[in-house]
């Protein structure tokens, strides 16, 4: 998985530095208006919350791994549906890793280089 990677690589990097940092609390604008929703494919039923999310507006980090194992039809045909609302919505769609999809509402591509 390339974020267990990068995490590793983080690691060896601080090495002999404390595994702790203490962060002040972060103020948000309350005028935000997208978030990165982290949602799971359980089942082709999960697809109506994430079709939601986008139509939303928001970007939606997708891991698919648990309908992956379970049901290999059911999730191309979810993948198929979520397909079809990103075009309708002129998002954009694309795969991370082998368990992972990222899904993007109008106005939002997705570097592929």
């Amino acid at each position: 998985m390339v974020i267990g990677k990068l995490l590793k690589k983080q690691q060896k990097y601080e090495e002999g530095v404390e595994e702790w940092v203490e962060l002040e609390g972060v103020e948000y604008k309350t005028n935000v208006k997208m978030f990165v929703r982290i949602l799971t494919l359980n089942d082709f039923s999960d697809v109506e919350r994430v079709q939601n999310e986008l139509r939303n507006g928001n970007v939606v980090w997708l891991r698919i791994k648990p309908l992956k194992e379970k049901d290999m039809i059911e999730l191309k045909r979810a993948i198929d549906r979520l397909k079809k609302t990103v075009m309708s919505l002129e998002g954009d769609i694309a795969g991370v890793d082998e368990d992972y999809v990222i899904l993007t509402p109008e106005g939002v591509r997705i570097s592929r280089s």
